[in-house]
């Protein structure tokens, strides 16, 4: 008999606590494992696929401009690992006319953003602001020329050096190299300063601007609590809800 008594124990159903405990426990799981994936995931693209990217500068201008926070496709130039991953991820050759971020050679953990104006075996030259290259003039209907000055990007004061800016060269692109320049040509610190930008320098192609605001020059060098919060609250005022989502060109 008490054997019998033991056994219809043991074969009673669970109490409604216990049942609630393993509920708990198995929807803290599900939380953590979700969170952790999502984490992982977020890692992943953010290492390899895309990568965020803000305008400091006017360089880019009108194009892009100080304030722009943009992704950056890191695949969009990038050699394929696996046999299949070309035809998944089709990958791009190094165009003219292609906006490129990139690491300045110079600083290399700085990163640029420039468009690309001449390819490795051409010959470029600026001649009164006209770009030849290969002695043929080119259109290049995304510049534009305001003022006849050039920003020094560390100490922060202008200086004029007209014939660097609007005569250049002619000189011939080495192998593997490329010729950058800014769109905003008299104020842009590219190659016709620092000459030429490896092709292995390139990180990504810039691809889609997520948010922008009117920002002050050089905001990004402005890192108080006071100015972060000035920042912060430009964010919704100043907002440029009108360049959200538009794909750079």
């Amino acid at each position: 008999m008490k054997d019998e008594k033991m056994k219809e124990k043991k074969a009673q159903p669970e109490g409604p606590k216990e049942e609630g405990k393993k509920r708990e426990k198995s929807g803290f799981r599900e939380f953590f494992e979700l969170i952790s994936e999502t984490a992982v995931f977020v890692f992943f693209v953010m290492t390899f696929v895309v990568q965020a990217f803000q305008i400091p500068t006017g360089s880019m201008e009108p194009t892009l401009l100080v304030g722009d926070f943009l992704l950056v496709n890191k695949f969009a130039y990038s050699d394929p690992v696996l046999p299949l991953e070309g035809l998944l991820v089709p990958r791009k050759k190094i165009e003219r006319g292609d906006v490129v971020v990139f690491k300045f050679p110079q600083e290399m953990e700085k990163d640029f953003v420039k468009r690309v104006i001449a390819l490795e075996g051409e010959k470029i030259e600026v001649r009164n602001k006209q770009v030849y290259i290969n002695d043929e003039p080119i259109l290049e209907d995304y510049k534009i020329h305001m003022i006849g000055q050039y920003q020094d990007q560390e100490n922060n004061y202008y200086y004029y050096n007209d014939t660097i800016k609007e005569n250049y060269g002619p000189v011939v692109v080495p192998s593997g190299q490329c010729f950058v320049m800014g769109d905003n040509r008299d104020n842009s610190f590219d190659s016709r300063y620092w000459r030429f930008l490896p092709v292995n320098n390139i990180k990504g192609r810039p691809w889609i601007i997520y948010f922008s605001y009117r920002a002050e020059r050089d905001a990004y060098k402005k890192t108080s609590f006071r100015e972060r919060l000035k920042k912060f609250v430009s964010f919704v005022l100043k907002a440029r809800l009108s360049r959200v989502l538009k794909v750079i060109k």
